[in-house]
C-alpha cells in the first residue's frame, strides 16, 4: 500500500534554522551599513569585539536585528561558514 503524505516523519533543525536566521539578520545589517555609508565589516567586527551597539545604525532597524542574537552565536555562525562546517 502507497505511503500517504501525511505518514511521513518531517523533521526540523532548530541548529539550523537559527543560523540561517543569523545569517539573514548579519546581511540585514551589512545592508543598511552600507547603505548608511559605513564600512559594514569594520562596524560589525567593532560590534562583536565590543559589543557596543553604536557600531550599527539604527537605519532599517539593523541595530535591533542585530541585538537579538548573542555575541557567541555570531561567531559560531561565523567560523562554521568560514571553515565550510
Amino acid at each position: 500500500m502507497p505511503e500517504k503524505a501525511s505518514d511521513k516523519t518531517i523533521t526540523f533543525s532548530i541548529k539550523g534554522e537559527k543560523e540561517l536566521e543569523i545569517r539573514r539578520i548579519l546581511q540585514t545589517v551589512y545592508e543598511a551599513l552600507s547603505e548608511k555609508g559605513y564600512n559594514p565589516l569594520n562596524q560589525i567586527v567593532g560590534y562583536i569585539l565590543s559589543e557596543d551597539p553604536t557600531y550599527i545604525t539604527n537605519y532599517k532597524n539593523a541595530r535591533a536585528l542585530i541585538r537579538k542574537v548573542d555575541r557567541d552565536e555570531i561567531l559560531n555562525t561565523l567560523v562554521k561558514s568560514y571553515l565550510g562546517i
